[in-house]
C-alpha cells in the first residue's frame, strides 16, 4: 500500500499557474500536475524511480508554448502502487487512459527512460491519441530480455540495488551504487557523505512524520533531494518486476517502432560500454541507428548530457522539444 497515495502538497512559487490533480483510471489513481491552456498538449512521463517533479525546471518555459501535463507513473509518488501488476501493458494502459480521459485530444507524449518506452507503447497502441512522440534517452532494446540480464548487466544490477533501497526505507542509500567510468574503475559517493545524507533524512522524518523523505536543507543540490524523495515514494515491486522479468510481457520494441507512423524525436544522451559491465547508459549508437531504420520518420538529436536530459540540460531539452513541435505543426 502506498503511504503517500493521493498526497496533496503545495506547488512551488515557480509553478504559478499549475495545479495538482488526480485521475482515477480503471481503479488506478494517477497523480499529475497541469499547466494553463497554452497550445497543443504536452504530456511528460518520467522514468523509473522519478517523479513528475523532476520536470520542475522545464515546466514554466514549456508552459509558454504547450498545455503541459506531468504525471507520476503507477508505483511512483502519489499515484497508486499495484504490487504484482507492473508491466508495459498495465502502465501503458494507464497512460492511454490518461490521454483519452484527461487530455481529451491528440498530444505530444514525451517520456524519459522507461517513460520513453511507455510513450512508444502509446504511439503503437493508441496512435489516434498521440500527435507525436519524444523519446528522451529511452532504453529501447537494452531492457529487452535476455540482453538486459546477460549483456547489459550494470543497469540490471542497478535496479536490483533500487529494490533493496526501497525495501530498506533508507532512501539515501540509493547513492551507494558503484558507477563504472572505465573498464576496471568505478566511482561512487563517499560513505561518509551518504551517512550524512542518511542522518539528514532521519532528522527530517522525525520532524515531519508521514511525509516523503527529504534532506530538509537548502545548502545541498536540489537534485540530491529530488532523488531521495523519489526513492522514498517508489514501490520496490516496480523495479523487481524488471529484475525478475515480469514487466516485459510480449511487448516488442522492434514491432512497436515498425507500427508507429507519427513523428518521433529521439534524444540520445551520453553512454559508455565496458566488457566487464555492459552498457552504462540507456542506449548505444547501434540502438539509436536501429530506431531510425525501423522508424524512418525519426528526428535524431545527440545531446551531451546525463540520462535525465531535462534535468541536466534543461535548456537543450526545451529547445529540442519546441523545435520538434514546430516541425510537427508544419
Amino acid at each position: 500500500m502506498n503511504p503517500f497515495h493521493g498526497l496533496r502538497e503545495p506547488l512551488p512559487h515557480s509553478l504559478a499557474g499549475f495545479r495538482q490533480e488526480f485521475a482515477e483510471l480503471g481503479g488506478v489513481l494517477i497523480n499529475y500536475v497541469r499547466g494553463p491552456e497554452s497550445g497543443i498538449p504536452l504530456v511528460l512521463v518520467p522514468g523509473q524511480m522519478s517523479l513528475w517533479s523532476s520536470y520542475r525546471g522545464v515546466l514554466p518555459e514549456l508552459a509558454r508554448r504547450f498545455t503541459v501535463y506531468a504525471l507520476d507513473v503507477r508505483g511512483h509518488g502519489a499515484s497508486s502502487w499495484t504490487p504484482g501488476d507492473y508491466s508495459w501493458d498495465s502502465a501503458g494502459a494507464d497512460l492511454a487512459g490518461f490521454l483519452r480521459e484527461v487530455v481529451g485530444r491528440p498530444a505530444i507524449v514525451s517520456g524519459n527512460s522507461s517513460g520513453g518506452i511507455l510513450a512508444l507503447w502509446c504511439a503503437a497502441h493508441v496512435p489516434d491519441l498521440v500527435a507525436a512522440t519524444v523519446l528522451e534517452d529511452p532504453p529501447i532494446f537494452s531492457v529487452e530480455m535476455p540482453r538486459f540480464r546477460d549483456r547489459d548487466r550494470w543497469v540490471h544490477a542497478g535496479l536490483a540495488h533500487a529494490v533493496r533501497v526501497a525495501e530498506s526505507g533508507r532512501a539515501a542509500d540509493i547513492f551507494r551504487q558503484e558507477i563504472p567510468v572505465a573498464e576496471n574503475r568505478t566511482i561512487r559517493m563517499p560513505d561518509r557523505f551518504v551517512d550524512l545524507l542518511d542522518r539528514l533524512v532521519a532528522r527530517h522524518a522525525r520532524r515531519h512524520p508521514g511525509r516523503p523523505a527529504s534532506l530538509g536543507v537548502r545548502w545541498l543540490p536540489r537534485s540530491l533531494d529530488e532523488t531521495i524523495r523519489a526513492a522514498s515514494m517508489f514501490d520496490p515491486d516496480f523495479a523487481r518486476a524488471f529484475v525478475d522479468g515480469r514487466f516485459y510481457g510480449d511487448f516488442s520494441h522492434e514491432a512497436a517502432l515498425r507500427e508507429t507512423r507519427g513523428p518521433l524525436l529521439l534524444l540520445h544522451a551520453n553512454w559508455n560500454r565496458f566488457e566487464k559491465h555492459g552498457l552504462v547508459g540507456a542506449m548505444d549508437d547501434d540502438d539509436a541507428r536501429r530506431v531510425r531504420e525501423l522508424a524512418p520518420q525519426t528526428v535524431y538529436r545527440r545531446i551531451d548530457a546525463r540520462h535525465v536530459i531535462h534535468d541536466h540540460k534543461p535548456r537543450a531539452f526545451v529547445t529540442a522539444v519546441t523545435d520538434f513541435a514546430s516541425l510537427v505543426r508544419a
